[in-house]
């Protein structure tokens, strides 16, 4: 079920997976269905599109920026230092988009980012050729996010926002229109539920 406020979000991811795309930050509260839009942006035929999603942003800035390259299939050196990971890193990217493709990074639960990998995090908007970002970065998270980049010492991420949304709970009618599609999902009959049930 998508209501036009995530399809407003959708719309945002998606515009963040394009050539001008940068930096898009998506927010709500547990619940609101930031998981959703995400799947429902993998689930878009997106030609030379690639994607790293980070579920666990507990990292420090070593394992991070390795966790991406895994998540693209980049070779790295395993015992070298951040630099070299970086280093390949950015080769990928530049190869990629050498070949026509753009590449999305999508931090789930971005709200428990450590400071020192935010900072990574600004410093890998920094990859760029003289007309596009190599790598676009999507931040998904709960409404501290919003207020984590906007702490002064953050403002520099702050500022490479292209797009932000935030999702809120849904409105009576939609709670309404959401179990009936969920009915409907289910192979069952929306109308079991009496409105006052609703």
């Amino acid at each position: 079920y998508m209501s036009p406020r995530h399809q407003e979000a959708l719309g945002h991811l998606l515009y963040g997976t394009g050539q001008y795309g940068g930096f898009v930050q998506l927010t709500g509260e547990v619940g609101t269905g930031k998981t959703t839009v995400v799947r429902a942006l993998l689930a878009q035929k997106l030609d030379h599109l690639d994607v790293a999603v980070i579920l666990n942003p507990r990292q420090n800035e070593e394992e991070f920026v390795a966790s991406i390259c895994d998540e693209l299939h980049v070779k790295y050196p395993k015992k070298g230092s951040l630099k070299s990971r970086v280093d390949a890193l950015n080769a990928h990217l530049l190869k990629a988009h050498a070949a026509g493709r753009r590449t999305v990074l999508i931090i789930d639960e971005a709200q428990n980012l450590p400071p020192a990998v935010l900072e990574q995090v600004r410093l890998l908007t920094n990859l760029e050729t003289d007309k596009e970002k190599l790598l676009r970065i999507m931040l998904v998270g709960q409404p501290e996010l919003a207020a984590l980049l906007g702490r002064p010492d953050l403002r520099q991420l702050g500022h490479r926002t292209t797009a932000r949304s935030h999702l809120t709970p849904l409105e009576r009618h939609e709670a309404a229109e959401y179990v009936g599609h969920r009915m409907r999902i289910a192979g069952g009959d929306p109308a079991v539920f009496a409105p006052r049930a609703i």
